[in-house]
């Protein structure tokens, strides 16, 4: 056998390659073949456009990292997106579409529930694997083949106010009355009928009960009610640029709630409003620890803050529709390499029976409704930014919830 010496700097690289593969890295090999297509729709028109640009931006990176480190199966991935111009009719249409004529190999959910739904019943139709990012009513999931990216748990309806009103509870000045004001967009009136059962339960007095179409423009009436009602508290049951509405018309009567919660916000918008002070939302994800040691987070929230800013968007921080989105394609991503195959059944019996490592941390799907945990955290508005407030466990540098 032929002798081959290395020179100095080749030994060096011998031994640095070598010493990679023990660590459980390999050299990526480029993606060959036809390509895999995954096929969704989004709302990149209409009124969910704004929050549907997020998961439009984290497809597009996701993809990319995918066919760096080798696509999948050793091909490369194709993401095929159309506009479902925020109806859900249209998304239904769109993704026969994706199924029948595009013939796409496997299906991401779109953004909010009416078109989560309309895509999962097409789903369903032609037993293909959902996962999704935004489901916001767990109990209409009643396929079995469908997979929850956003850690709602089973009853968001009760355990996410529960774990609002625990925050507030032990805060310096806890509410004892409430304004409950939502949209009837489906899954929003769904939580904020839970909140007012909740509330209801610890005690606390509900002084105003408002509800709006979704689409609504005018806030001025209801701007005025919240603050004729003097609420110690007020609920928002706000999507997209509701809240911002509401705010602005708000600031139009020089009032402004002494603490104020604001459920699906288009969270660049609403901290970049100078009337939002120490407002609150929930999260799943925030760029910060210790959600940055969970499996690609620390990498995604450098990637995301540097293309959102060249996207131009009010905010370039990771937040819950960020790594909602994320934590979908790693599930299937997940479900692909576990059973090495494209085969839906194949995938979704995996994705039952193994848990998944996400910027989330673990994921299992083997509760109700193949739903799992609810991971959702109470985020404040402090010095400009998003911080995660409770549980205290997940706080980061001792930050606390701030009261007027």
């Amino acid at each position: 056998m032929k002798t081959v010496k290395l020179s100095g700097l080749d030994r060096r690289a011998a031994v640095a390659a070598i010493a990679l593969a023990a660590s459980g890295f390999a050299f990526a090999q480029q993606p060959s073949g036809p390509p895999i297509r995954i096929g969704s729709t989004l709302a990149l028109t209409g009124p969910l456009s704004a929050t549907a640009q997020i998961h439009k931006l984290v497809g597009e990176i996701y993809i990319e990292q995918l066919n760096k480190r080798g696509g999948l199966l050793g091909r490369p991935v194709e993401w095929v997106v159309k506009d479902d111009q925020s109806k859900p009719d249209l998304a239904r249409t769109l993704y026969e579409q994706l199924v029948t004529a595009d013939k796409v190999d496997l299906l991401m959910g779109p953004y909010a529930t009416g078109a989560i739904l309309s895509a999962m019943g097409v789903a369903q139709r032609y037993n293909k694997v959902l996962v999704h990012h935004t489901l916001g009513i767990p109990s209409l999931a009643k396929y079995d083949m469908q997979f929850p990216a956003w850690s709602i748990g089973s009853d968001p309806a009760t355990t996410v106010p529960n774990t609002l009103f625990d925050a507030l509870a032990a805060s310096p000045k806890p509410p004892k009355t409430v304004a409950v004001v939502t949209s009837k967009f489906p899954s929003i009136q769904f939580m904020s009928a839970g909140a007012r059962e909740v509330l209801k339960k610890r005690g606390l007095t509900e002084v105003l009960f408002l509800e709006w179409d979704f689409g609504n423009r005018d806030f001025g009436p209801i701007a005025n009610r919240v603050k004729d009602a003097k609420p110690d508290f007020v609920w928002v049951g706000a999507i997209g640029l509701e809240g911002n509405l509401l705010l602005d018309a708000m600031k139009k009567i020089d009032y402004l709630p002494p603490q104020h919660f604001y459920l699906y916000p288009a969270p660049g918008p609403l901290l970049a409003s100078p009337d939002a002070k120490n407002a609150l939302s929930a999260t799943i994800f925030e760029g910060q620890p210790p959600f940055t040691s969970n499996l690609g987070a620390a990498e995604f929230v450098k990637i995301y803050g540097e293309r959102a800013a060249k996207a131009g968007f009010t905010d370039t921080s990771v937040e819950t529709q960020a790594a909602a989105s994320y934590t979908a394609w790693q599930i299937l991503e997940a479900g692909v390499v576990g059973t090495k195959s494209l085969d839906d059944k194949a995938i979704a019996n995996y994705l039952k029976t193994n848990k998944v490592d996400t910027l989330q941390g673990k994921l299992r799907f083997d509760g109700t409704g193949n739903f799992g945990d609810d991971l959702m955290r109470i985020k404040q508005i402090q010095d400009g930014k998003w911080v995660v407030v409770w549980p205290k466990e997940v706080t980061s540098g001792g930050a606390k919830l701030l009261a007027p």
